[in-house]
Order: structure tokens, then C-alpha cells, then sequence
């Protein structure tokens, strides 16, 4: 499915017809995200102090180690290289980071948790929608 397509005139009778579908636009949009998040871990010194106060073992590891994954995968989804294993990490990222900074805030109520976690929960479906789009096209 393609969401737009351009064709652009080069020389008399030379043209490039280019596309982008909305796979290539999720994928896009998905290794921005990430490689972005990976990048200011690595250099907000905020975002130490955020992990510290998560009680994590190893908090600056840990951070640390999450920047790494989420740089490397986010490339990895950009360059459409091993989509489907690339997700998988950002996943369990997405899923830990709910859990750990998300559900804990169900008891001020739905709708600020709601309102809290609508970006993690829509990275997490756009992360699915890849592995899934990935695994189909490897199996055919």
C-alpha cells in the first residue's frame, strides 16, 4: 500500500518514480523514536537521576545498557536489517518501562493512567505491527 507517490522529472524523458508506504513510514517513524530516547539517555544527565529513582539495581548499568539497545535497534528498524529481532528488545523495553513507570499510576485513575501511558501503549502496538509485518514477509 503506498501512502504517496511522487515522480520527479530529471532530464527529458528521465524519471524516478519514488514511494513510500506506510510500512516504510512506521518503520520511520518507530527507529526515530528510539534512536532519539537511545541518544538522550546518553547524554541528559536527568535521565540518570530518572533511573536512580526507579529503584533499579544498577540504575546508570541498566540506563546505560537501554540507551545502547534502543540506538542500535532504532538503526537497525531504519535500515530495514533484522526488523523483526531488532523489535523484539524494544518490545520487552516498552513493556518493562509500562510496568515500572505507567501502572503504577492506576491508583490517582484510569484516565491520567490513561493519559500517562497513551505514547508507551501506542510504541508498543507500532513495535508489534513491525515484528509482525517482518515475520510475515520472511515467511512468504
Amino acid at each position: 500500500m503506498s501512502l504517496t507517490v511522487h515522480t520527479v522529472l530529471l532530464k527529458e524523458g528521465l524519471t524516478i518514480k519514488t514511494s513510500l508506504s506506510a510500512d516504510q513510514l512506521i518503520r520511520y517513524a518507530v527507529s526515530y523514536v528510539f534512536i532519539i530516547a537511545g541518544i538522550i539517555k546518553f547524554i541528559n544527565p536527568e535521565m540518570g537521576t530518572y533511573f536512580v529513582n526507579l529503584g533499579l539495581p544498577y540504575p546508570i548499568t541498566v540506563m546505560y545498557i537501554v540507551a545502547l539497545v534502543e540506538l542500535v535497534c532504532g538503526i537497525l528498524i531504519l535500515l530495514n536489517r533484522s526488523v523483526s529481532n531488532a523489535s523484539l528488545p524494544l518490545i520487552g523495553i516498552m513493556i518493562v518501562a509500562i510496568i515500572l513507570t505507567k501502572i503504577p499510576t492506576l491508583h490517582t485513575g484510569f484516565f491520567q493512567f490513561a493519559a500517562n501511558a497513551r505514547l508507551d501503549i501506542v510504541m508498543l502496538v507500532l513495535l508489534f505491527i513491525i515484528y509482525k509485518q517482518q515475520s510475515r514477509s520472511i515467511k512468504l
